[in-house]
């Protein structure tokens, strides 16, 4: 029987990041603490992994399904875990889905394959999802890229997703676009079988949420999902002058995560749970590389005005 069964994600959803020792191998040791630390948030609803965040790309499927096995060894009875969908290929990523689905994954996020980036219609993407949820019940959330990617669904196709993959649940929203955006709020989350916007704009996260979102799914949340979660109440409680409180706290770190070059953001956040203490290193897989001292200093300095690190701190590192 499943842990968590006929879950649909909504609400506050972190991706958690990967810790590597220095060798490059999993350091599972170090991301069972992470795993705890994040789960312990309250206002949390699921967590994800295998995903951008944990450096999926970089991974070999059997560490994929190893990631898995330690988030449930660790969290998977207090928390439903949504399992990353990454491959080129619809029968590889069926193989991932059935995989994730005997691991006791509660939902799949499915990533567009690169592919597409060279031109998508929509019977390809039909297939290709239609090919995951043959091998899966379990609900999907569709990874909405920006159309300029060539990874992207236009709303013709999207929509055609939602009413022939009746398991489709929810989106995660990258469309980059305020108009596009809030119109697959407003069309979506009003379908005869509702599908939830897990919004994932993290550079302008009120702004977004204030929309209408029904949630979001960020590998911020990582490192900030208290934040995060209060500031999801707040905009559901209507309470706007302490959203806006919340967001000015964010920002700051909003900006240095996903300034450019935009791949290194979870870079980044690995770096800031190491100047908060919460990992004892920040390495990454290649072809990441290691971040400089001037943009380390860069990442403290906004956990110092995010109120997450106090200035005498930031001296003595």
């Amino acid at each position: 029987m499943r842990r968590h069964a006929n879950y649909v994600p909504h609400g506050v959803i972190p991706a958690v990041l990967l810790p590597f020792d220095d060798e490059l191998a999993i350091d599972e040791t170090s991301f069972r603490c992470h795993l705890r630390d994040v789960a312990s948030v309250e206002g949390i609803s699921a967590i994800t992994v295998n995903a951008h965040s944990t450096e999926v790309g970089s991974c070999s499927v059997d560490e994929q399904r190893r990631v898995l096995d330690i988030a449930q060894d660790e969290i998977g009875d207090k928390l439903p875990l949504i399992n990353g969908v990454w491959a080129d290929g619809s029968l590889e990523a069926a193989r991932i889905a059935r995989m994730a689905t005997q691991g006791g994954a509660a939902a799949l996020l499915v990533f567009p394959p690169a592919p597409f980036a060279l031109g998508q219609s929509p019977q390809m993407a039909l297939a290709h999802f239609k090919r995951i949820a043959e091998a899966s019940d379990l609900p999907l959330i569709v990874f909405q890229y920006p159309l300029a990617t060539g990874q992207g669904y236009p709303q013709d196709t999207l929509l055609k997703l939602c009413e022939e993959v009746p398991t489709i649940r929810a989106i995660k929203d990258w469309i980059g676009n305020v108009p596009h955006h809030e119109w697959h709020v407003r069309t979506l989350q009003a379908l005869p079988r509702p599908v939830n916007v897990l919004t994932t704009h993290s550079a302008w996260l009120l702004s977004s949420l204030v929309l209408g979102c029904n949630g979001l799914l960020s590998g911020s949340g990582s490192v900030i999902a208290d934040l995060q979660a209060r500031l999801f109440r707040a905009v559901r409680a209507n309470d706007l002058a302490e959203a806006r409180r919340l967001n000015d706290r964010i920002a700051p770190i909003a900006r240095v995560f996903y300034a450019d070059p935009f791949v290194d953001m979870h870079n980044r956040m690995k770096e800031a749970l190491v100047l908060l203490g919460r990992l004892p290193r920040a390495v990454v897989r290649p072809p990441l590389v290691k971040l400089g001292r001037a943009e380390i200093a860069r990442i403290r300095q906004a956990l110092v005005e995010a109120g997450l690190l106090d200035a005498g701190a930031r001296d003595a590192a």
